[in-house]
């Protein structure tokens, strides 16, 4: 009989393997999704918290900012915020179901069912104080097309924080490409570079890198 673990890790790999694509990886999250908070508890999955920590250390007491939380799935991360006394959430994600499980948390005032890439959003340019996001740079999930949407909804002056696992920076081929197109946006005047952090057991087998950027 499979342990808990176990299961686990093949919940993991089944949504995130090598060459799975993005229709693959939501539809699994659609199955996952009722079974989802009891599996990623923080003995396995500390980046919700560890992201939120992150945003209110540059936002400080600004507890109204409006922020987008996404790849938000079912809320981990808005629940995060709420306890350090945010109010004014919003969700995006491209599943339903993971979604309409954020819903009951009641820690968001918006829901966008939407997938974020290169494509542009039905959110009006400048309309974020900040946006975080976290889990949602792995395989069939988030590329590094989605950036410049990300810069694109939010305020000059706003910061996005996003993290990622360490070791897809470094063995991942669309991951590998990533500080770089950070570093040409930069370049391109943007958005500049506010922090570089290692995030300590993001998961439990490997630690995150915490990116947070102010939009200019």
């Amino acid at each position: 009989m499979a342990s808990h673990k176990d299961d686990l890790y093949q919940k993991v790999w089944g949504v995130q393997h090598p060459g799975i694509s993005m229709e693959e990886s939501q539809n699994f999250y659609s199955t996952w999704a009722p079974e989802y908070d009891k599996d990623l508890t923080t003995e396995v999955y500390n980046g919700p918290w560890q992201v939120a920590e992150a945003l209110a250390g540059v936002l400080g007491d600004r507890k109204a900012a409006r922020i987008l939380d996404v790849a938000a799935g079912t809320g981990l991360v808005g629940v995060e915020l709420q306890k350090l006394g945010f109010t004014n959430l919003d969700a995006l994600d491209a599943n339903k179901e993971m979604l309409e499980i954020a819903r009951t948390k009641n820690v968001y005032s918006n829901f966008i069912h939407d997938l974020l890439g290169p494509n542009r959003l039905q959110i009006s340019t400048d309309t974020y104080d900040a946006l975080c996001s976290c889990g949602s740079f792995s395989e069939g999930h988030l590329k590094c097309d989605c950036l410049e949407e990300m810069i694109r909804i939010v305020k000059p002056g706003g910061v996005i924080c996003l993290i990622v696992k360490e070791a897809f920076l470094e063995t991942n081929e669309e991951y590998k490409k990533l500080e770089l197109r950070m570093s040409e946006l930069q370049h391109k005047g943007l958005w500049k570079q506010v922090s570089r952090t290692v995030a300590e057991d993001y998961v439990q087998n490997g630690n995150g890198i915490i990116f947070i950027n102010k939009v200019l």
